[in-house]
């Protein structure tokens, strides 16, 4: 990346945007992070109760959702052999503490819009196991810009695709508009979250870049563009980014 024009970076900045490097890699990376996610089942479309490489009958209920099984399954619920049914509701815990095991898996029961789905994380996923890290480049100062926060004159959302499969409303949703390189810089946003930004370059991407803000009141802050990488996935052949505007 061209160096050129770079603003020098600030000491305590380089740190804070290290760390927040580090802590996205390691919760991406963990035994039931992101990258452990084999699938999302949506019970309405398996109304025989049978998924896919996973044991047992899955049945929704307006009570939630019936798990029917064998022994030979080798399905566990809250740490007991399951053999026979019993009903579950949503899990509302950590991934790891799923109620439904099997063996390292984790089976999740989620409810969203009135439907009912079982998630399932594995730790021996292929995507994880293949994972090298996440592409990023270099902290570059010239990326932090300041901003002048301005809400909408009416509340607005923006569909904003899940990993459950599933788009939804995110919302409220604000705006930030600042200066880059040399061109006008538009970023709308949701809490302090970046959810699209367009740059005048005619550029566009869609991420999660985090943006720093002291109140959530119309004034000035500041944007970080620089925790906005890649999304994770496995590190293949290098590609060196284009330089910057």
């Amino acid at each position: 990346m061209s160096t050129e024009n770079a603003a020098t970076p600030d000491a305590d900045a380089v740190r804070d945007w290290q760390h927040w490097h580090e802590q996205r890699t390691e919760t991406v990376s963990a035994p039931y992070g992101p990258l452990s996610l084999l699938g999302t089942h949506w019970l309405a479309d398996h109304p025989d109760g049978s998924i896919p490489d996973i044991p047992g009958r899955w049945a929704e209920t307006s009570d939630g959702v019936v798990l029917t099984a064998r022994a030979e399954d080798g399905l566990t619920v809250d740490g007991e052999p399951l053999t026979g049914e019993v009903l579950l509701g949503a899990d509302s815990g950590p991934v790891a503490a799923a109620r439904v095991r099997h063996g390292e898996r984790r089976l999740v029961v989620i409810h969203r819009e009135g439907l009912w789905a079982v998630r399932d994380f594995d730790p021996d996923a292929a995507a994880r196991r293949a994972f090298k890290g996440i592409d990023v480049t270099a902290y570059d100062a010239r990326w932090a810009v300041p901003g002048r926060f301005t809400p909408y004159g009416e509340n607005r959302t923006v569909r904003v695709g899940n990993a459950d499969g599933k788009e939804r409303g995110l919302g409220p949703v604000r705006r930030i508009r600042s200066h880059l390189g040399g061109g006008h810089l538009s970023v709308r946003v949701s809490g302090v979250w970046c959810v699209e930004m367009q740059g005048g370059g005619g550029r566009q991407r869609d991420g999660g870049a985090p943006c720093s803000s002291e109140a959530e009141s119309l004034g000035e802050l500041s944007t970080d563009d620089n925790a906005a990488d890649r999304r994770a996935r496995p590190r293949g052949p290098r590609h060196d980014p284009p330089d910057r505007p």
